[in-house]
């Protein structure tokens, strides 16, 4: 009997201690809810309208927002890379992708990789020349990374965690096992203790725009907000002396309001219809299926439906990003191909040499390939991918010269 009443004493103890445990964050996303109406296309164009998220006057407003150069009264630096949102995304409508790659940096001491002093991102420009920073002896990890089309980033947002969960629980039996995306759970800034799968970023390193054009605030143009209220060293040094503005550069967070609307109503990237119906591009997206490159680059997804509310309940998805079918040519997880920055940010040790999928969707308008840019050609940033895309790489080398110009006459048509 007392035995019997110990065991019940346990269980009792345990079932109780269940009830204030607190969950550790899982790569689990609730459950979707019953679609209302049928997905549609989403809106697509390199016109400078809206996707029906703002009116056009609000979205022009808001595009001049992005557009707006900040100064050393407005808190700009003291360390920072551009003076406008603008500045690294503008091809070939604001809001696209540019020529501007920034600069990361670290050690690796062959088990764990060390920021360089001051953090990995080493600014390009400075309001003080004393407060320039350079790469410090000892950082042999380098890497450039390409500014990214933000075009279409509303409907990516608005894409459930569950889809994301599943194409990377489906890659391995569609590569051999060779292909495994890894999604991450990220912060959700402005919901403090909420957790996301990352999506934006090379890294994956932001899954809601409102967090994502706070980063961006802060590390590519050096202006606090209440968001991100810490500004940067120069190196690891404070800049307190290179510093006119006290912190929070912004008194509020309003900016990262105007950026976040201007990327929710921007269209997604469309492609060229004409090309489209070539019988040399339909041939090359054909050999894209078939060599694999669409196993990472997902031609279609379908959004949320409209009403349904994300970023640890501070938005919910309106009928212009709701219910909506697009093509992002992504699968916004992160890969081992062989081409990895050695970076560690928001993924751990095992996220050092993956870079996320670049979406291929707008590929037509970049003249660099890759996440540093230094592939020249498709036919090299193709022959790039190793690791995990080895096998892809290996079906691509044995095309003909044809089979080749018309898998890239389909690329050109994105």
């Amino acid at each position: 009997m007392r035995t019997v009443k110990r065991t019940l004493l346990i269980a009792f103890l345990c079932a109780f201690a269940a009830l204030f445990a607190t969950p550790k964050p899982a790569l689990q996303a609730q459950s979707t809810p019953h679609r209302q109406t049928s997905p549609t296309e989403a809106a697509a164009g390199f016109d400078n309208q809206t996707n029906g998220f703002l009116e056009q006057a609000e979205y022009d407003e808001a595009r001049k927002g992005f557009l707006t150069a900040e100064d050393i009264a407005d808190g700009i630096g003291p360390v920072y890379n551009a003076n406008s949102c603008g500045e690294c995304h503008g091809n070939p409508i604001i809001g696209g992708s540019s020529q501007v790659a920034v600069l990361r940096a670290g050690h690796f001491d062959g088990e764990n990789f060390i920021e360089h002093p001051g953090g990995s991102l080493i600014h390009s420009r400075a309001i003080d020349a004393r407060a320039q920073e350079r790469i410090l002896p000892g950082n042999e990890v380098r890497s450039f990374r390409m500014s990214l089309s933000i075009l279409g980033d509303g409907f990516i947002e608005a894409i459930d965690d569950n889809t994301l969960l599943k194409i990377a629980k489906d890659q391995p039996s569609q590569s051999e096992g060779r292909i495994h995306g890894q999604a991450i759970l990220v912060p959700i800034e402005e919901a403090p203790g909420e957790t996301r799968v990352g999506r934006f970023g090379w890294k994956c390193q932001q899954a809601s725009l409102f967090s994502f054009s706070g980063d961006a605030y802060l590390n590519e143009m050096g202006i606090t907000t209440p968001l991100f209220p810490t500004e940067n060293t120069s190196n690891g040094r404070p800049i307190r002396d290179f510093d006119p503005v006290p912190d929070p550069d912004e008194g509020d967070n309003d900016d990262l309001e105007i950026f976040t609307k201007f990327m929710r109503s921007t269209k997604a990237p469309s492609r060229d219809m004409e090309m489209a119906g070539r019988p040399e591009v339909r041939n090359g997206e054909r050999l894209f299926g078939e060599l694999g490159c669409a196993i990472c680059h997902v031609p279609t997804m379908t959004t949320l439906p409209t009403g349904f509310t994300i970023n640890g309940g501070t938005f919910v998805i309106p009928e212009a990003l709701g219910d909506k079918i697009i093509h992002p040519f992504g699968d916004f997880l992160l890969h081992d191909i062989g081409s990895g920055d050695g970076i560690v940010q928001n993924g751990g040790p095992a996220t050092r040499n993956k870079i996320r999928t670049a979406p291929l969707w707008g590929l037509r308008t970049r003249n660099q390939y890759m996440h540093d840019g230094a592939s020249l050609s498709l036919d090299e940033a193709l022959r790039r991918h190793r690791g995990e895309a080895q096998f892809v790489t290996d079906r691509f080398n044995q095309l003909d010269r044809r089979q080749r110009q018309d898998l890239f006459a389909f690329l050109n048509s994105l």
